[in-house]
């Protein structure tokens, strides 16, 4: 059996509440390339240096989780305490008979089971971070909805690598090739046919009772996968916010925050990416330009432009439950358009006349983007303890070549770098933009490169496997892309999610009916898998998310007096 991780040893990758640059987790690395794996460093200064335990922060994919304070991996968490772990032995490598194998984590919620020949079980992927960030969603959010309507089993199934579901020793490049996305559902596939729940005398294995798969982003990309590649053994799936498409390049992300936000506030951010792109192309300027936001020693214009991208992640931190969501965008919007103030420490710096900030002798720039500068040093540049170039440069190959059980960025990044994609770059030339026509796919994919050269190399070549120049996404997109679809497998996503682009919701994409058997929903202003979230109180949710939740009650209501077991089905 291959070592399993001692209790309290791995952190899930997600920064904390506490710390101004967390302003994302997982999604942070989606979005900004190697910057991301800067900000995750400066979110492990305030990580206990025993446990390297870190609080979640409640939306997440992930991705963006605020407001929650338990620990990922706290065993004194209320949640934990309330669900205890339990543990399946997997095979490391499905395809192979190798022998070796780890345990998988997961957690239970029976309080609302009723025992009969039909009784579901309604499984949760845990997705890209710790299983127990996914525990309010066992409690009070989307499993307890739909076990307490239905008299089911709840799970929360952790998922291959994260967690403490670790099957290897460290994260090198060949420790990391059993962390795909075939492999990841035939464990979720093994664990359907064969778990044993404790407590609970009944065989509740697939097929002889309904399954139904839930994921939200990753997750709910893998939901619908299962639903396509096991359809004898997951009876229904939803995908929530599944980003079912795989793509190498994902400007879109940030062209929908730029539509959905507030126009004032849409209309600052374009303003003063065009003016300093503008100001990087004068020699005179750049430099003065990159001291306004104190970076004035950051080496590379690409990596000062990536930093400045950052907060835009606090938009997928946007949740309906204000005890889940953060403010965070909004107080970004409100720092770029405060007023200047008489007497201010700018006072000699600020032509009234002209409305302009000087930061030489003859260059000036409009407030917003003064107050743009600010906000970067106080959110993120305050944070750095060290020089700005080892903070916030991504052009120095020692620093992503860590492989240890802490470098727990190396996940995700590496399933980017070999299947999913999604690099965030600039919009095409002379299409609107809230980023800086820097960020190429050559500087946000650079991370995964395998060449000895000004490019990283944070994955070294194995023995056994090599990670592509750049990922292999027909693996996610040949299981059915923007057209994935099946009987029984729901669709749910949020008008204003920046991940529709990658979702059957796309413009790219086909439209569809809204039926029963296959349902096809779009929740009015939501952001991310606003679904996933529930009060024990359905009434204290907002009418949209309340319709939403009445909505998935009825057609998995509906799905299960279709189902029968296979033997029924025999006669």
């Amino acid at each position: 059996m291959a070592p399993v991780l001692k209790l309290g040893v791995l952190s899930s990758l997600l920064f904390l509440l506490a710390v101004p640059v967390a302003s994302g987790g997982i999604d942070q690395i989606r979005l900004l390339g190697p910057q991301a794996v800067n900000l995750w460093r400066l979110g492990a200064q305030t990580r206990d240096p025993q446990n390297l335990l870190v609080q979640q922060d409640g939306n997440m994919n992930v991705g963006y989780l605020y407001g929650q304070s338990e620990g990922a991996d706290d065993p004194e968490s209320e949640l934990e305490r309330k669900y205890p772990a339990h543990w399946f032995e997997q095979p490391l490598d499905h395809f192979s008979d190798s022998g070796d194998t780890f345990r998988q984590r997961y957690w239970i919620n029976t309080r609302n089971y009723r025992p009969r020949p039909d009784a579901p079980v309604i499984v949760l992927d845990g997705g890209e971070t710790s299983g127990v960030d996914r525990l309010p969603f066992l409690d009070t959010g989307i499993v307890e909805i739909l076990t307490r309507a239905t008299g089911g089993v709840g799970v929360v199934l952790e998922h291959r690598y994260y967690g403490r579901s670790i099957p290897v020793n460290n994260l090198t490049t060949d420790s990391l090739r059993w962390l795909n996305n075939a492999q990841s559902a035939a464990d979720s596939a093994n664990f359907m046919r064969n778990v044993k729940f404790p407590g609970i005398e009944d065989d509740l294995t697939a097929p002889n009772h309904p399954w139904i798969y839930y994921g939200g982003s990753y997750a709910g990309a893998r939901a619908a996968h299962m639903k396509v590649l096991y359809p004898d053994i997951v009876y229904g799936a939803i995908a929530s916010s599944g980003v079912t498409h795989a793509s190498i390049e994902n400007w879109e992300y940030m062209d929908i925050i730029r539509r959905a936000a507030d126009p004032k506030c849409s209309h600052h951010l374009q303003s003063s990416i065009e003016i300093i792109d503008a100001l990087l192309d004068v020699p005179v300027a750049r430099i003065p330009l990159k001291a306004l936001f104190g970076l004035a020693a950051l080496k590379h214009d690409e990596d000062f432009v990536s930093l400045l991208e950052s907060p835009m992640g606090a938009w997928q931190a946007k949740v309906w439950d204000p005890e889940v969501g953060s403010t965070r965008w909004e107080e970004f919007c409100d720092a770029l358009d405060r007023p200047f103030k008489a007497g201010s420490d700018i006072g000699a710096a600020y032509d009234e006349g002209m409305d302009l900030v000087m930061i030489t002798k003859d260059v000036g720039v409009p407030f917003t983007v003064y107050n743009y500068a600010q906000y970067i040093k106080e959110n993120f540049v305050s944070q750095c303890t060290s020089t700005v170039e080892d903070c916030f440069g991504t052009f120095e190959d020692a620093k992503f070549r860590e492989t240890g059980l802490d470098q727990t960025w190396r996940l995700w990044v590496f399933q980017v770098c070999t299947e999913w994609g999604y690099f965030s770059t600039a919009p095409p030339a002379g299409h609107p933009r809230i980023v800086s026509r820097r960020l190429t796919l050559e500087y946000e994919s650079k991370i995964c490169k395998q060449v000895q050269s000004s490019m990283l190399l944070a994955y070294l070549p194995g023995e056994h496997f090599v990670v592509p120049p750049l990922p292999n996404v027909t693996a996610v997109n040949a299981l059915g892309d923007y057209d994935i679809e099946a009987d029984r497998l729901a669709i749910i996503d949020g008008e204003v999610d920046p991940w529709r682009p990658v979702t059957p919701h796309s413009e790219y994409a086909r439209d569809r009916v809204d039926t029963i058997l296959r349902p096809f929903k779009l929740i009015p202003n939501a952001v991310h898998h606003y679904d996933e979230y529930g009060r024990h109180n359905m009434s204290e949710e907002p009418p949209e998310i309340q319709l939403i939740h009445e909505e998935m009650i009825g057609f998995v209501v509906s799905w299960l007096v279709d189902w029968k077991s296979p033997k029924d089905a025999e006669d």
